[in-house]
């Protein structure tokens, strides 16, 4: 596995490590979901109990992203 690689958050590329999180990749994309009321969410338990971490991961909705990890050419939408 190489060192880095690209992954996109809501369209936009960016660079991660095979030890990275795909929450960790969401923040610092700044692209958490809002709540219905407009607010952002964001991670609150950092081990998947909470559900507040939710996005679609490679297609896949309501992916707790604090349990996964990054993969090369990661597609990652934190609007659905």
């Amino acid at each position: 596995m190489r060192d880095s690689f690209i992954v996109r958050v809501n369209g936009e590329e960016f660079i991660a490590g095979p030890a990275t999180s795909v929450a960790t990749m969401i923040l610092i994309a700044n692209g958490f979901r809002r709540s219905v009321t407009g607010e952002r969410r964001a991670p609150l338990c950092g081990m998947g109990i909470c559900f507040e971490c939710r996005a679609t991961v490679d297609g896949i909705p309501h992916e707790r992203t604090c349990l996964v990890m990054c993969r090369e050419e990661m597609e990652i939408r934190t609007d659905a």
